[in-house]
């Protein structure tokens, strides 16, 4: 096997800048459970270990101390309630209230309840954050995902039914979300000027078959201020890694229009997320990020399937480059570490250049 000359982050830089790093870069998304069932598995101590053993160019995440005012437990800064709950091979904090659910009017808000503010958090200890072996590696930092946050306010459903019924609600709401999103993203990008690589702009889009918002609501309500979040990184020298789930070919060309560097999942299983349309309708505009199936091939497939799926994704969606092999989504306790390491195994022998 031949030697590795690039480190982690010299991998990803070399992948963003459309040059030829010494093998394609594999990033790594996994639950607790399913990355302690790995370590477990391979008998290393740290989750460092771990990379180092799989040949995994993890990103690092940066990101501020909370020091506002003093919450409850299993409560975030948006008065959000917490609880875990189990789902048999693992379990999710799911949010089990919704704070802004009893207001009708943008009024009633603005009379009763509290943003969050950067001034909440104490950004001077991001420096501290890339140290170690964390130097070898690259860096992410701010970004988005704001309706994410407003589902849980709102309560999932009246969410998708205000982006009919109360659009002057959605939008005042927002603006307040990644109004705070933009300027906790300035202050970390001031504390790591010229080490950020990544800023994690996300919306979930797409279900299973098809997109959750029609295009005209995506681009009125999201891509604009999306934008926003983009000019930010690119201002700042930082790439810009865009994360949805599901069948989202519709709005591809829109997100790639906006600025974004990275897509990522490549849930492929989708309708219109076939691999082989996507590198050649969008290879060369954006760098294609995971298509390693998180629904059968990880957690239900064979080792030989596992491994026929790596050299698939290397051959269709690396041939040229501009392409990093990672799960699509968080692989779940469910998939048996032989799968992982297979898949990691796999990607490091055949992915030189």
């Amino acid at each position: 096997m031949a030697r590795e000359s690039m480190t982690p982050r010299e991998r990803w830089q070399a992948v963003l800048a459309r040059r030829t790093p010494d093998r394609v870069p594999m990033d790594y998304w996994g639950t607790v459970e399913a990355t302690d069932k790995l370590m477990h598995h391979l008998g290393v101590g740290s989750r460092w270990e771990m990379y180092e053993r799989l040949h995994i160019d993890k990103v690092v995440s940066v990101a501020p101390r909370y020091v506002g005012p003093k919450l409850p437990r299993l409560q975030d800064m948006y008065g959000r309630r917490f609880q875990w709950v189990s789902y048999g091979s693992g379990r999710y904090r799911e949010c089990v209230n919704a704070p802004l659910a009893r207001y009708a009017t943008v009024e009633e808000i603005e009379a009763s309840y509290i943003w969050p503010t950067v001034e909440w958090f104490d950004y001077s200890g991001i420096r501290y954050q890339v140290r170690g072996n964390c130097k070898q590696y690259p860096v992410q930092g701010g970004g988005s995902e704001p309706f994410l946050i407003y589902a849980d306010l709102r309560g999932r459903e009246q969410a998708y039914m205000d982006l009919v019924l109360q659009p002057e609600l959605v939008h005042y709401c927002l603006d307040k979300l990644f109004g705070f999103a933009y300027q906790n993203t300035q202050r970390i990008f001031e504390q790591l000027p010229g080490r950020i690589d990544l800023s994690y702009v996300a919306e979930d889009f797409g279900g299973q078959e098809s997109l959750l918002f029609s295009p005209a609501v995506i681009r009125e309500f999201f891509i604009p201020r999306m934008k926003r979040m983009i000019d930010l990184a690119h201002d700042a020298g930082v790439h810009v890694f865009f994360h949805s789930d599901g069948a989202i070919r519709k709005i591809i060309p829109d997100m790639i229009a906006a600025g974004i560097d990275i897509l990522n999942p490549i849930q492929w299983r989708s309708p219109g997320m076939e691999r082989a349309a996507l590198k050649q309708d969008f290879g060369a505009q954006v760098v294609l990020h995971g298509a390693m199936d998180n629904q059968y091939t990880l957690p239900f497939g064979s080792v030989q399937e596992v491994e026929a799926e790596v050299l698939e994704n290397l051959e269709v969606l690396g041939k040229g480059g501009g392409y990093i092999l990672a799960p699509c989504h968080n692989i779940q306790a469910v998939s048996p570490p032989e799968n992982i390491i297979a898949m990691y195994e796999t990607g490091y022998a055949n992915g030189w250049n």
